[in-house]
């Protein structure tokens, strides 16, 4: 079978996809990685009835987080190594390129993405538009399941490849000494704390500004061309140079649509705040912004 050579841009059209499903290359992995909040079993049960060819199902509660305690947000990041050894599961290797997609505009896919840049793998893109984008270009879906690979593919966790964390401690001490800009990626009225319906508290970490997730898309839900991600980005930082921005959203998920965006654009090397609001709101001593 034929393998992949070269490198991998972190977005892709549904031809170009088509073009590798076609080649039958044996280092590639399509994820559908399509979720609901409000229903966590609605992504695999809708992959089940239709996907693309190839693909396997990926859960952000099983797949792509960790051990929830309590106190360190909704979707908690999973240990470096536990996540390794789902990948070789999933049949992800160092050298496997992985195109992700999802149902609701790349949020859980952006997810997927960062954590394989987190754990020194950068052969990952996100299919531009998703499975919509797939049905308009004409490509047919399947809804037979992807069996996983009967070989384990062998992955070791390497330095981190462009993406940063910071921690409850590090947003807080921001806070009286700023030396970064937060940047909240979810809805506007959850920003204000307004229809507050997923975290216990509504509100926003004070000195944070909102860049809701979903102004990354254009109207037909595809990704914004980068010269105008990178003019609407500039005019939220104002003078905060991209790398001294710490991302966040209700539970560092969302957030990786906006480091993703940037990365497309150009301006790559913010940081995520994983616990996000979700984990800040678990502190009583974390104080609160509203309006």
């Amino acid at each position: 079978m034929p393998t992949l050579s070269g490198p991998f841009a972190p977005l892709i059209s549904p031809h170009a996809l088509s073009k590798l499903i076609a080649g039958a290359a044996n280092d590639l992995v399509i994820a559908d990685c399509s979720f609901d909040l409000a229903n966590p079993e609605f992504g695999h049960a809708h992959y089940q009835q239709e996907h693309i060819p190839r693909a396997i199902y990926v859960h952000l509660d099983r797949d792509l987080c960790g051990p929830k305690t309590g106190r360190n947000g909704r979707h908690p990041l999973p240990e470096q190594e536990q996540f390794a050894e789902r990948l070789r599961e999933l049949g992800i290797g160092n050298q496997t390129r992985v195109v992700a997609y999802d149902n609701a505009g790349g949020p859980y896919a952006a997810r997927l993405w960062w954590l394989l840049r987190w754990v020194g793998h950068d052969q990952a893109a996100l299919l531009d538009g998703g499975l919509a984008a797939w049905r308009e270009a004409g490509f047919n879906t399947a809804h037979e399941l992807t069996p996983l690979s009967t070989s384990r593919q062998s992955f070791f966790v390497g330095p981190a490849r462009g993406v940063r964390t910071v921690s409850f401690a590090d947003v807080l001490e921001n806070i009286t000494s700023p030396h970064a800009l937060v940047v909240d990626a979810r809805s506007p009225d959850r920003f204000r704390g307004e229809n507050e319906t997923i975290d216990p508290v509504g509100g926003h970490i004070p000195a944070a500004v909102n860049r809701f997730f979903r102004d990354n898309l254009d109207a037909a839900g595809k990704f914004k061309r980068p010269g105008q991600l990178r003019e609407e980005f500039s005019s939220i930082l104002g003078n905060w140079n991209f790398t001294q921005v710490i991302h966040q959203c209700g539970s560092g998920v969302t957030a990786c649509h906006n480091l993703f965006a940037l990365e497309i654009a150009g301006l790559g090397g913010g940081a995520l705040y994983p616990g996000s609001w979700s984990e800040w709101v678990a502190h009583a001593s974390a104080p609160i912004a509203r309006g």
